[in-house]
């Protein structure tokens, strides 16, 4: 997304922080570090992964972004200031058993109302959840690297997610 100043509506607005990894192995400043915790034999070892070549990644996006540039993104999406309605409401509509539309799930928080996300991530330790209101004026990003934890994320981390989510769009 090389030119991304008027993705919101003018200049100096638009996604600032973003590239198309293309076969970059240096990340962008500025830029979280990644981690991967793997067994060695006996023992858990902690590397640095922030150094990946991302472009076997081009069907999940393959972008290299800040929370920044991710909040103005999702925001602008679900806001309506980028597609025009007919195609932002046929890309929000729900199909199958995980309520995923063309591009980002549905998720019906009962008294809260419907929220619109989709997370993203690369292998070995980056993690970045979007989460918008239907109309974009609320909205969570986060980037996240969980590697270096000395326990298993899948065992906690969805639980802490769900009410992260719940907390921020029900306040």
């Amino acid at each position: 997304m090389e030119d991304g100043a008027g993705l919101v509506g003018g200049a100096g607005d638009g996604l600032r922080d973003t590239v198309l990894s293309g076969e970059v192995t240096d990340l962008p400043e500025p830029h979280a570090i990644g981690y991967y915790r793997y067994q060695d034999g006996e023992e858990w070892t902690v590397a640095d992964v922030s150094r990946q070549n991302l472009s076997m990644l081009p069907g999940a996006g393959a972008a290299i972004t800040t929370t920044k540039d991710l909040h103005l993104f999702f925001s602008a999406l679900n806001g309506g200031r980028l597609l025009p309605a007919p195609l932002l409401a046929e890309m929000r509509t729900p199909a199958g058993p995980i309520d995923y539309g063309l591009g980002v799930f549905v998720q019906d928080l009962g008294e809260a109302g419907t929220i619109y996300h989709h997370n993203g991530g690369a292998p070995g330790g980056y993690g970045a959840p979007m989460y918008s209101s239907p109309d974009g004026s609320r909205t969570m990003t986060a980037g996240l690297t969980m590697g270096d934890a000395p326990h298993d994320p899948a065992e906690f981390f969805p639980r802490a997610l769900d009410t992260l989510v719940r907390t921020v769009f029900t306040a």
